[in-house]
C-alpha cells in the first residue's frame, strides 16, 4: 500500500479526451516527464493507486495529454477527472541532485546559525520570479539559493541563513 509521506502531489486530471482514453492533465511540476518512471499515483477514493502510462505528449507547459494502460475508453478516462496525481518522492530524489520544488513540500527549515525549526512548508509559490516557502503557520519565505544553506532529502530538512527580522513581517 503506497502511504502519503512516499508521494508528493504534481497536479490533477482534468476531462478525458478524445474517445481512446487520454485525459488531461493539470501537472505543477514536470518531475514525471525529467524522471524515470512509468508511472504516476492518482487518488481514487482516498488510496493511492499507480497507473502506468502507455504515452503521453504536451499540450502547454502545464497540461499534457496522458494515456494510461488498460484506459481505452472516453467512459473510463471520465470516471478519472478530478483526480489528484502524485509522484514517489524516492524516484524523485533519484532523478536529480536538485530536487524538484513539489518535492519539497513537507520540509521542515531549519534555521542555519540556531539550527531551530522554523516551520514545515505547506506549500510553493512560484506565481512570481521570487519563488517563496509557505509555511503551515502561514509566513513566507524566499525560496532563495543565496538563503539556502543545504537540503537534506533523507531527513526532509532544508538549513536556510535567515536575515534577521525575516520572520516578523
Amino acid at each position: 500500500m503506497i502511504r502519503k509521506e512516499e508521494v508528493f502531489k504534481i497536479g490533477r486530471l482534468g476531462k478525458a479526451h478524445g474517445v481512446k482514453g487520454e485525459v488531461s492533465f493539470q501537472f505543477d511540476d514536470d518531475i514525471f516527464d525529467t524522471a524515470d518512471a512509468d508511472y504516476l499515483i492518482l487518488e481514487l477514493d482516498g488510496i493511492l493507486v499507480p497507473f502506468f502510462m502507455e504515452e503521453y505528449r504536451f499540450r502547454s507547459d502545464s497540461v499534457a495529454l496522458v494515456k494510461f494502460c488498460d484506459v481505452d475508453t472516453q467512459q473510463r478516462a471520465s470516471e478519472l477527472t478530478g483526480s489528484d496525481v502524485y509522484f514517489p518522492r524516492e524516484l524523485a530524489e533519484e532523478a536529480d541532485d536538485v530536487p524538484s520544488l513539489s518535492l519539497l513540500v513537507g520540509f521542515d527549515i531549519i534555521e542555519a546559525q540556531t539550527k531551530q525549526k522554523v516551520g514545515t512548508i505547506a506549500g510553493i509559490d512560484d506565481q512570481t520570479q521570487n519563488i517563496l516557502f509557505e509555511l503551515e503557520d502561514g509566513r513566507l519565505l524566499p525560496a532563495s539559493d543565496d538563503l539556502i544553506t543545504s537540503i537534506d532529502t533523507k531527513l526532509q530538512q532544508i538549513t536556510m541563513h535567515i536575515p534577521e527580522g525575516l520572520l516578523d513581517i
